[in-house]
């Protein structure tokens, strides 16, 4: 099955691909050549309730499979993702717009959390403790919670769904993912490898579409948890709806991610990482650096070292040698990036480097290049709503004390970083930071696939993060059993 022709899409239910019942369809086209990939359908309810009664069908041999023989499948799963790594870059650049670098990355990104759900005859362990009290003891035992949904982003269409998709499946639950409708595509192939690899029919599921698809998921009373990944006001609705309904829910969501460069710290190794967690993925992930906290008197020089660096970022089509940017998801998305720039502009902050030059010279394609604002306060619009763009701001300051009050005032707490070459600051900055992922002279410190990916405040709702330990508690319930035996004469 040829994925990169225009066709309308299938949804994948009990191992069969199946038209949708939906009459609604979206284009999928490529941002960076507006040339259209595909359709996808935005599915019903009616779409929803066969994916998960063959979803319950298959759980119940699933669960009894050993999880010896589950994560054998996890195996050949990873050894056909690795042998498609560049065939499924060319997929996620195509749909996504983000480099062929940047595609490979997510990839092997994923990759690591397959690797990882492979330990799971040892992650999934149970306790026990024997004499409790006289002739009494007590154990814990794990076991699959049921189906799982899991509703995923356009700006990792191979990574996120590898998030949960490995782990829900070797601890026992059988899974239905909900691609972006923007990005539908890689979700297509890894359906496609999965099965290549054994998973059995209905183990996995693929159901595509917009907010109906979600709302029948997050309503659904067959469905037993929820793993979201969006923004932030999706995910609060996520969190609270599903959990209205009696589900277990993780939500990741926004991130407004604050960069500290300090008086001591190594300039231009600051710089090249600022510039690659701001502008690459066109800024369109969690983990990207959208404001610098300049402490003086440092902040004119490094300033200076920033727009030069991003004067070099060549933006252009992901699929091009050389190229470092590429092209925002959709055209209204970049039109509410260019609302808020003119608002930071209004507000008093300075334009620094202007990334709509790249935006008006590339004729094609939803692009926006690096784009500086300086000068900008706490309080600007730019510095605390999360734009998903090449827009990084600029905030000046006295000291570090003043620059870890600014990352603290901000409603997310997803990632902070500090570029310093004293030890002092960086435990300071590690004590006092109100963030979840902290980086040290690190521009984009992801956790890796067997730590949580831990965001705080508003850009994350739940209690178990995704990956790590914390997954393999969010996937598994405990029996907790207390035995005492008698004898014959007892």
């Amino acid at each position: 099955m040829s994925t990169m022709v225009k066709q309308r899409l299938s949804n994948y239910i009990g191992g069969e691909w199946i038209s949708s019942k939906a009459r609604e369809v979206l284009p999928v086209p490529n941002p960076a050549t507006e040339e259209i990939l595909a359709e996808v359908p935005l599915s019903t309810q009616t779409d929803v309730d066969a994916a998960v009664e063959a979803a319950q069908r298959a759980f119940e041999t699933w669960k009894e499979k050993p999880v010896t023989e589950r994560v054998r499948i996890l195996y050949r799963f990873r050894e056909r993702l690795v042998e498609q790594v560049d065939s499924l870059a060319e997929t996620v650049t195509k749909e996504n717009g983000k480099t062929l670098s940047e595609s490979r990355a997510e990839i092997w990104r994923g990759i690591e959390v397959v690797e990882f759900a492979t330990g799971m005859p040892s992650l999934m362990k149970g306790e026990v403790t024997p004499q409790v009290s006289r002739g009494i003891d007590m154990e814990m035992v794990r076991y699959p919670i049921g189906v799982v949904a899991g509703i995923t982003p356009f700006n990792f269409p191979v990574m996120v769904p590898l998030w949960m998709i490995p782990l829900a499946l070797a601890t026992g639950n059988a899974f239905i993912l909900k691609p972006s409708e923007r990005t539908p595509l890689s979700a297509v192939r890894l359906m496609e490898l999965a099965a290549e690899a054994g998973v059995p029919e209905g183990v996995l599921n693929l159901v595509h579409g917009g907010k109906e698809a979600v709302n029948a998921l997050l309503r659904h009373p067959g469905i037993d948890a929820v793993s979201f990944v969006g923004s932030q006001p999706v995910a609060e609705y996520v969190y609270k709806t599903a959990a209205a309904f009696g589900k277990r829910v993780q939500a990741l969501s926004g991130a407004k991610n604050h960069h500290i460069v300090d008086v001591d710290a190594h300039l231009e190794s600051a710089v090249r990482a600022v510039a690659g967690s701001a502008f690459g993925c066109a800024g369109q992930r969690c983990m990207a650096g959208s404001v610098v906290v300049a402490v003086e008197p440092i902040a004119d020089r490094f300033v200076e070292l920033l727009k030069e660096a991003a004067d070099a970022v060549c933006v252009g089509n992901g699929l091009d040698e050389g190229t470092a940017q590429g092209p925002l998801i959709r055209a209204e998305h970049r039109d509410r990036v260019l609302q808020r720039i003119e608002q930071g502009l209004a507000e008093g902050a300075v334009m620094l480097r202007d990334g709509r030059r790249e935006m008006n010279e590339l004729a094609r394609g939803y692009f926006l290049g690096p784009t500086i604002l300086d000068r900008v306060q706490p309080e600007m619009t730019v510095a605390q709503e999360e734009l998903f763009a090449p827009v990084l701001s600029v905030i000046r300051v006295a000291d570090l004390e003043e620059a870890i009050r600014v990352v603290n005032r901000s409603r997310y707490g997803n990632a902070a970083v500090l570029y310093t070459e004293s030890g002092r600051a960086a435990r300071k900055f590690r004590e006092e930071v109100q963030a979840g992922m902290l980086g040290i002279n690190v521009g984009v410190p992801v956790p890796s696939a067997y730590y949580p990916f831990s965001g705080w405040k508003q850009s994350f709702y739940g209690d178990l993060h995704a990956n790590g330990k914390d997954a393999v508690e969010f996937y598994t319930r405990k029996k907790m059993v207390t035995s005492r035996w008698f004898g014959r004469d007892g």
